[in-house]
């Protein structure tokens, strides 16, 4: 390992970033970018973005709920983050007779807002290297077995070491690099969060489907929340007697806007990337992964949206569900485009061949890098059929046939639980599942799903041959059918009435909990079947992105996305997605105007106040120096899903902007930047204040900012 340890201590010495590439970590900026960022017109030392020891800009930034950004606006606790981050709580909330999706919500004083069940937002409060603490004593020619154990002793002795110097708070250790370095993050996790505004869905998730990964965009995609807490300032469960977090920071807000070439930085939390992977796996992904999901999701979703197109109730119960299959179903789209016109596939093989070539020429055999590439293909190749099959049970059944949910909650690994320990809890968590659940919606998808993972898979759970074919001589829909009328996991009064005298007889005779325990049986032996094919893989992979770093040893590397709080930064830039057209680096209120569609009146409906103020050009402060109201903006920095809700700062660190999206042409972006094409899409604040003061009436809440 000492080689590896001189390589990071070099990265953290050395290295200057030499692209706009890199989710960059915080504690190392100092040594790694902030040279560059000033050059490129950053007014801030790498102290006021990130400090041990005072309140920088990274306290103002959270990570709201279970996958996005937030940041702090106001010392006050408010928060900005974007709609559709807010989506399933706004949701949640909602109702026939209060539809705040449709038509939006907005507190006039805090006494006002909506306590979110469930809802949490995280500070991070302490970084800290501790590769040598988790490295330090595992062998050099140590097996994936080994290192695997030893380093996860050294993962559980030290986060039990650091809760300990930091009591209340949450610990966790991360790998970065494949394993190859770690970093221990201090958190401190508020969960009395409540909803302060929203706009309509109209405006929110203005351009749908269609304009999704899209630009040119016009969607006012924010929504605020604000953090409560106890008398001290600290956590505390909800309570009306909770005031608002009183912040140390909170970013200040500027209305002077952005020129082209102009600076830009987004601190965050990236949620996934696989820049690191390989050609093998490029090669899956596009044969088997994105089109099953893509496949799958779009049958599914059809029926969604059917259904929710007749019936307000069913529309807000599934609005939530239906965004987040959409939203990766239509990534999955972009990315093999992307991956297939942009010939990411040939460019890993180029790298491969030529990491290949070195390390036979530069490394011992017991160093294993020679071996790296054979053991990440013959592990992708090993796992490609197991995992084909876990996708499609994933998706076609655990994700798609709800029904399965509140069976399997009843189950303990595959057997009936003998008892329900907290009868109260178990009938809370059912009640607000049953909340968004219409038992003939799923089952139109329940006959769906069957039939095509019937058609499609080469390994099927053993329900088909055991009661598919045995009892209803093959045919799936008079199974769903069977299914649904016969199980009482269909109807949240038959739950309610088994929690009041359950039996679990009556629990494992019920043919839904048949399906489940038959899915979740395949499923386990799918995942064994992988595990030694996984374990080369992870071998593989950590020594193949050690020896790229030792192959190229003068390269600014950044590790993947992990969901850590990670800064990148660049330029405010047009792009040129194809000859002949050039796309302007921003957008305006206009456009809005342009693209209403009463044919399409779900996806691009301009709310009538909205069209009012446009026609009186009553923009106010929030106009830019054309006199026109800016909507949303591009820059060239490296952010993915995660980064959602992100602060877009400027040179000064002041907040221009919430990153909410990334653009069509650079799909292929979170395995491979794309320099040229690569663009982050943001809500411009000035619309965001504008829909806050003009549209909703609400410039109370503009009262506690600090607004230049």
């Amino acid at each position: 390992m000492k080689k590896l340890f001189l390589l990071f201590a070099a990265a953290s010495i050395c290295w200057t970033a030499a692209a706009d590439e890199g989710m960059w970590m915080l504690p190392y900026l100092q040594k790694m970018n902030i040279k560059q960022m000033k050059e490129r017109g950053c007014k801030l030392s790498a102290e006021e973005i990130y400090s041990l020891n005072r309140s920088s800009l990274k306290d103002a930034v959270v990570i709201f709920g279970g996958g996005c950004t937030g940041e702090i606006v106001s010392p006050e606790g408010l928060l900005l983050t974007n709609h559709h981050c807010g989506y399933g709580s706004i949701q949640e909330l909602s109702s026939v007779e209060h539809d705040y999706l449709k038509n939006g919500f907005w507190a006039m004083s805090q006494a006002e807002e909506i306590p979110a069940p469930g809802l949490s937002v995280r500070f991070i409060r302490k970084i800290s290297d501790v590769t040598p603490d988790i490295l330090g004593n595992v062998p050099a020619t140590a097996g994936q077995e080994e290192y695997e154990r030893i380093t996860g002793e050294n993962r559980k002795a030290l986060t039990e070491k650091i809760k300990e110097e930091n009591p209340g708070m949450l610990v966790e250790i991360e790998s970065f690099f494949e394993g190859n370095q770690f970093f221990a993050f201090v958190i401190e996790r508020f969960d009395d969060v409540r909803l302060v505004g929203t706009p309509p869905s109209s405006i929110g998730k203005f351009g749908g489907d269609t304009d999704n990964w899209m630009w040119p965009r016009h969607t006012g995609d924010f929504s605020v929340f604000r953090v409560y807490a106890g008398p001290d300032n600290k956590p505390a469960a909800y309570s009306p007697e909770n005031r608002p977090y009183r912040a140390d920071k909170f970013l200040k807000v500027s209305l002077d806007g952005y020129r082209e070439g102009d600076f830009a930085m987004i601190m965050g939390f990236p949620g996934s990337t696989s820049r690191f992977a390989t050609s093998y796996e490029l090669q899956n992904m596009l044969d088997v992964a994105n089109p099953q999901r893509i496949s799958i999701r779009g049958e599914r979703q059809a029926i969604l949206k059917e259904d929710m197109q007749r019936s307000d109730k069913v529309r807000i119960q599934y609005a939530s569900k239906y965004a987040r299959s959409s939203n990766y179903w239509k990534n999955s789209i972009g990315m093999s485009r992307g991956i297939r016109k942009l010939g990411v596939v040939e460019r890993k093989k180029e790298q491969e061949a030529a990491f290949q070539s070195w390390a036979e020429r530069n490394t011992l055999p017991e160093e294993e890098y020679v071996d790296a590439l054979p053991l990440i293909r013959e592990a992708v190749e090993g796992m490609a059929a197991p995992d084909a099959a876990r996708q499609y049970l994933s998706e076609a059944f655990l994700a798609a046939v709800e029904i399965l949910s509140p069976a399997r909650s009843f189950l303990t690994k595959s057997e009936v639980k003998t008892e329900i320990k907290d009868v109260e809890k178990a009938r809370k968590s059912l009640a607000e599942w049953y909340k968004d659940y219409n038992a003939p919606t799923d089952r139109k998808v329940a006959k769906r799903m069957l039939r095509i993972a019937r058609e499609n898979m080469r390994e099927l759970p053993s329900f088909y041959t055991e009661i598919v074919d045995r009892e209803f001589g093959g045919d799936t829909d008079a199974y769903v059918d069977y299914l649904f009328d016969n199980s009482v996991f269909a109807s949240e009064e038959q739950v309610m009435a088994l929690l009041d005298d359950y039996s679990p007889e009556k629990v494992a005779a019920d043919p839904a909990v048949a399906l489940a325990r038959s899915v979740m049986e395949k499923y386990t032996a799918l995942n064994e079947a992988r595990k030694p094919f996984a374990e080369k893989y992870r071998q593989g992979a950590r020594k193949y992105v050690a020896g790229l770093m030792l192959q190229q040893p003068d390269k600014a590397w950044a590790s993947d996305a992990n969901f850590t709080l990670r800064l990148t930064y660049g330029r405010v830039l047009p792009y040129d997605p194809a000859d002949g057209i050039r796309y302007n680096y921003y957008t305006t209120l206009k456009g809005v105007m342009e693209k209403e569609d009463p044919q399409n009146p779900t996806e691009f409906t301009v709310p009538e106040k909205l069209k009012e103020l446009y026609a009186a050009g009553d923009f106010g402060r929030y106009a830019n120096e054309r006199g026109e109201l800016p909507t949303c903006f591009l820059a060239d920095c490296d952010i993915t899903g995660g980064n959602s809700g992100s602060p877009v700062l400027n040179a000064r660190g002041e907040l221009i902007g919430l990153a909410f999206d990334g653009n069509w042409e650079a799909m292929s972006g979170d395995v491979a930047f794309e320099a040229q094409l690569q663009r982050t899409i943001s809500v411009d604040i000035r619309y965001v204040l504008f829909i806050i003061d003009k549209f909703a009436g609400a410039g109370w809440l503009l009262e506690e900012m600090q607004i230049d």
